[in-house]
């Protein structure tokens, strides 16, 4: 059982940048996909950003497309994302994932879930 935990949410002015962590408790070799999706108050679940373990192709939604970046420490089993430029419209709670299925923007690609870190960005 993989168990993750984020941390780096928190309240920014637009144009500012936070950095999101992931933190992964057990081995995570059968994991092939990870990822960061967003939900904001009365929207669905959004895909955010995403990669392939063996490839290591990295994956954005269009609207983060260039100002968010996605990464791993293997050393380490954290995944980060940089989010740079935030804008109002990316206020949302973004949870982090990890799975064995595919496509990564849907949830049901994912078997393991964080329980999510707040973004809050004012203009």
């Amino acid at each position: 059982q993989v168990q993750l935990a984020e941390s780096g949410g928190g309240s920014v002015q637009a144009g500012g940048s936070l950095r999101l962590s992931c933190a992964a408790s057990a081995d995570t070799y059968k994991i092939k996909v990870m990822g960061w999706f967003r939900q904001a108050p009365g929207k669905e679940r959004e895909g955010v950003a995403g990669f392939y373990r063996g490839t290591g192709n990295t994956y954005y939604a269009t609207s983060v497309k260039g100002r968010f970046t996605i990464s791993q420490d293997n050393a380490t089993n954290t995944m980060y994302l940089q989010m740079d430029g935030l804008k109002p419209e990316d206020t949302a709670v973004y949870t982090c994932a990890a799975g064995q299925g595919t496509p990564w923007y849907l949830p049901l690609a994912y078997d393991y879930w964080g329980h999510g870190t707040q973004v809050t960005v004012s203009s």
